[in-house]
């Protein structure tokens, strides 16, 4: 049961109001607040984002709780990556110092390996996960939509006096 809500939670994403974008860029913002560890001053940022601009919040969500599950088994390869950004790459050494000088910067807990690895793999993946979920959402709304919403069950369900209560509290909720 718990399955179908999810299923039912991103099918809802997936046929909102908001724009592809709009969405695609709310689950990569939520990439980055779950492949990072939390509280982290890089996180108060994206969340401010997340609040200033209007992304999909369900998509943010969705994708945090996603990629936090998924950030557990690659915290081994997030340390390794941010030992070497930190420790083996000489020419990054003065760059860190640099960065060590100012108390706001040095709070953001980049010379933690796992924070560093995890921050450098998530921005390298921001704009290939943004264009990839964006070209799904609208794939998803020009050819799978239509196909899903002609299943015998869909329009078997939409046809219960469930559904018709269902369809006037959202109008209600709506305005």
């Amino acid at each position: 049961m718990f399955g179908l809500e999810i299923l039912a939670k991103i099918l809802k994403i997936l046929r909102s109001d908001d724009t592809p974008a709009q969405i695609a860029v709310g689950f990569s913002l939520g990439m980055i607040l779950g492949l990072t560890p939390f509280f982290t001053l890089h996180n108060v940022l994206v969340i401010l984002i997340v609040i200033i601009f209007k992304v999909n919040l369900g998509s943010v969500i969705f994708s945090f709780a996603l990629f936090s599950g998924l950030a557990y088994l690659l915290d081994p390869l997030f340390h390794s990556l941010g030992y070497f950004l930190l420790v083996d790459v000489p020419a990054l050494h003065g760059l860190w110092t640099f960065f060590y000088q100012f108390p706001i910067i040095a709070l953001s807990r980049y010379n933690n390996t796992v924070v560093m690895g995890s921050l450098a793999v998530s921005l390298l993946l921001f704009l290939p996960v943004t264009f990839g979920v964006k070209l799904f959402v609208i794939y998803y709304r020009k050819t799978l939509d239509p196909k899903i919403q002609q299943l015998k069950i869909v329009q078997l369900l939409k046809s219960t006096k469930f559904y018709a209560i269902y369809k006037k509290i959202q109008a209600v909720r709506q305005g």
